[in-house]
């Protein structure tokens, strides 16, 4: 009988819930995905929490049914996921409406009230970035003044689709200090929530998640939750991190003067330093791990979409995206642009 202790590590991503068994020397025995709708009204993307949480208890359930994995085997849940959203919950862990992802930015005109009322500097100073709509903050301060009977059953907010996740597992309401950089509420600094910033708009801090370092256990798997993932009771839940944290502790930057470029449908560059960066440079900073450490960033929007349009463009069957043609293409072009500007 299979003796192995195992971690179970998932993303609750933008496009899919994906979740893999990894065992304790480091190799991975198994995997699973399943994509996750995004529902679109104009330029507003919202996504269904419970959704999040059904595709995480098929993918669990799958690793005991399928891979014969029994719950003792699982020392513990770790989870990654999208950033700066909006995710309104109440005291029973149910949404309070759909959840405001990080590419919804309809939260400028709250953003602009904002800078108006601390100034740009000052909020810079706190939080160690820019202010904008698509920060999690302005658009709390949307959903106040558009939706005040959702918003008047809201218990917690949380900031990561992870957390709904952990939440739903733990009964606890939490956010790790990577994600919960990109509300534009909290210090970066000190790891705190900023009271001054978040009461100065009429919010009060008690609707935001306790902070957690990634590698600190936050709760467990409680008796309900057992019963939904097939989990044990008392399996330990890690904080986890925002998805970029993530992607900069894989890579294997660890000290400043080293980077990383990330390229999927949009995409960054990211370097580790001792403190914040100037936002003015168009950096973004997140707290990250280790605990002093701070990862700057500067994202792009093109990357592979840029790939797709030109797929598609070149294709030889008009509107379709044709990757293995333009890869074709590619291997028999000589290096250059041949005078094109793009």
């Amino acid at each position: 009988m299979d003796a192995k202790k195992y971690i179970a590590a998932f993303d609750i991503g933008t496009t899919a819930v994906k979740g893999v068994l990894a065992c304790e020397d480091g190799t991975l025995t198994a995997s699973r995905s399943i994509d996750i709708p995004t529902i679109f009204e104009g330029d507003r993307k919202e996504q269904d929490p419970l959704v999040w949480y059904e595709a995480f208890c098929r993918i669990s359930k799958g690793f005991f049914q399928e891979e014969g994995m029994r719950p003792e085997q699982i020392m513990g849940i770790v989870m990654s996921g999208q950033m700066q959203d909006v995710i309104p919950i109440d005291e029973e862990f149910q949404p309070v409406g759909n959840a405001l992802l990080y590419s919804d930015g309809r939260g400028e005109e709250q953003a602009q009230r904002l800078l108006a009322a601390f100034g740009a500097e000052k909020i810079e100073a706190i939080t160690g970035n820019h202010c904008d709509g698509s920060l999690s903050f302005p658009k709390i301060l949307w959903m106040k003044e558009h939706q005040p009977e959702q918003f008047s059953r809201v218990w917690k907010i949380l900031i990561s689709s992870k957390d709904y996740v952990i939440a739903r597992l733990t009964g606890e309401a939490v956010g790790d200090v990577t994600a919960c950089a990109t509300a534009c509420a909290m210090d970066i600094h000190k790891k705190v929530w900023d009271r001054e910033l978040i009461e100065g708009m009429g919010v009060s801090t008690d609707l935001f998640p306790k902070l957690y370092h990634s590698h600190e256990k936050v709760g467990a798997v409680t008796d309900a939750a057992s019963e939904e993932t097939g989990y044990a009771a008392g399996t330990t839940v890690y904080g986890g991190v925002g998805d970029a944290g993530a992607t900069t502790l894989a890579s294997g930057i660890a000290k400043p003067g080293q980077y990383n470029v990330n390229l999927g449908t949009s995409g960054w560059v990211a370097t580790v330093s001792h403190d914040v960066l100037p936002a003015q440079m168009g950096v973004f900073n997140l707290a990250a791990m280790p605990e002093n450490v701070y990862i700057n960033v500067v994202p792009f929007l093109n990357a592979g979409n840029v790939h797709k349009w030109i797929s598609t463009v070149l294709s030889p069957k008009e509107g379709t995206a044709d990757y293995g043609y333009i890869d074709g293409l590619l291997q028999r072009s000589c290096p250059g642009a041949g005078g094109v500007m793009f």
